[in-house]
């Protein structure tokens, strides 16, 4: 199954308004999902998961890099073939 982990940056303080903004783009979508707020680089961490590859990429593309006082992500696909190792 298609997976991707999406990293994270956010404006100072704004980490608990930016997961609320997540779940709730995420909740109609057609994906499972977890997301935390993090200490360290990196304030969210998201993971994704969705039998459509090509949808996961619009809704980080779309949706997710979009959302107000995100600074920026870092987006890491899982490689399929190596899951079940």
């Amino acid at each position: 199954m298609p997976t991707a982990y999406v990293l994270l940056n956010s404006d100072l303080g704004s980490d608990e308004s930016i997961i609320n903004e997540v779940k709730q783009i995420l909740a109609d979508a057609d994906v499972t999902y977890e997301v935390q707020g993090v200490y360290g680089v990196y304030d969210i961490v998201l993971k994704l998961s969705s039998d459509d590859a090509e949808n996961l990429r619009s809704i980080i593309t779309n949706k997710i890099r979009k959302i107000t006082k995100v600074q920026s992500t870092l987006t890491m696909m899982v490689i399929e073939e190596q899951e079940n190792l």
